[in-house]
């Protein structure tokens, strides 16, 4: 089911128990919560990474993702976790009790457990936080379940955010996260019309798991080589010259280079404006010298305020 170093496993596990997608500032609350005892007392932070989400095993589709799995990974790891691939389809059928004893106890040695106000484990969910408390407290573990986190009276979740990505309500899905959302896909040539019209753009696409931006100019930014770019980055089909390929385009600012090939992050700020079907090529360029200029006071201000 799953591996742990015997290191690991006799010094003992602060577990963060869930899924994170998006690893929003809900999500937070738990790991750091883990992070907090593992330092205090010792132990290992430890997550479990499903190789596959639940929703698609039990209702056979997932909601869009909010970070793809290896970025996800990636994030965590930085946070100072050692990260567990874990076989959902092993786990499933085990009963809450069994959870607890296998998974927890017998497989990470687990000694403090962080959950999320509403998690639920074992089969058909039938455990969840208040049930882990009582169980563990009879064993003399520590668990602790965070309460809600919220954001303008309203509780921070994946599926919030998504909607707010969906409804280019970008600062409110930023503000939910805690970081501005962002993508990291590998980039593709394109037809080269923005390099020819003294725009050149980086062409990403999204995968069909992925939650998609509404359609629009955003003001942006990239990381690239250890340093970051403004940038202006429209979600869209570019219906001034085409109607589909539904893509990413970024203009990276005061960046040249060659990034075909190479997988970039592109974090999104604020929405600008709707897609737009100019009349040509020149009202168009016009129009991109304007998100351009926009999207530098916007960059320069989130970098002066943090």
């Amino acid at each position: 089911m799953f591996k742990i170093p015997e290191k690991i496993k006799k010094q003992g596990t602060a577990v963060a128990l869930g899924y994170f997608d998006g690893i929003h500032l809900g999500h937070q609350a738990v790991l750091n919560t883990a992070l907090r005892y593992a330092k205090e007392q010792k132990l290992v932070p430890v997550i479990m990474l499903f190789d596959v989400h639940p929703r698609k095993v039990i209702l056979g589709k997932t909601p869009p993702m909010l970070k793809s799995e290896y970025k996800k990974r990636e994030f965590l790891e930085k946070m100072g976790f050692t990260v567990v691939p874990f076989n959902f389809r092993e786990s499933m059928n085990y009963t809450p009790d069994e959870f607890i004893e296998k998974i927890l106890i017998e497989g990470l040695n687990a000694k403090v457990v962080s959950c999320g106000f509403d998690y639920h484990y074992g089969k058909d969910g039938k455990g969840n936080a208040d049930t882990l408390h009582e169980e563990f407290e009879k064993r003399g573990i520590t668990a602790i379940a965070e309460a809600p986190i919220l954001f303008d009276g309203q509780k921070v979740s994946s599926t919030a955010i998504r909607e707010y990505i969906a409804n280019g309500e970008i600062d409110k899905a930023n503000a939910m996260l805690g970081r501005h959302f962002s993508y990291d896909f590998v980039v593709r040539k394109g037809d080269g019309l923005g390099r020819v019209m003294g725009f050149p753009t980086i062409n990403q696409c999204f995968p069909d798991d992925h939650v998609v931006p509404k359609y629009g100019v955003y003001a942006s930014k990239v990381f690239i080589d250890g340093k970051w770019y403004p940038a202006v980055t429209n979600v869209g089909i570019r219906p001034t010259v085409s109607a589909e390929n539904m893509r990413s385009e970024t203009c990276i600012l005061d960046f040249s280079g060659d990034l075909y090939g190479k997988n970039v992050e592109v974090f999104l700020i604020k929405y600008l404006r709707p897609e737009i079907k100019f009349p040509d090529l020149r009202e168009l360029s016009a129009q991109i010298e304007k998100d351009i200029e926009q999207a530098r006071i916007i960059y320069d201000e989130v970098e002066k305020n943090g």
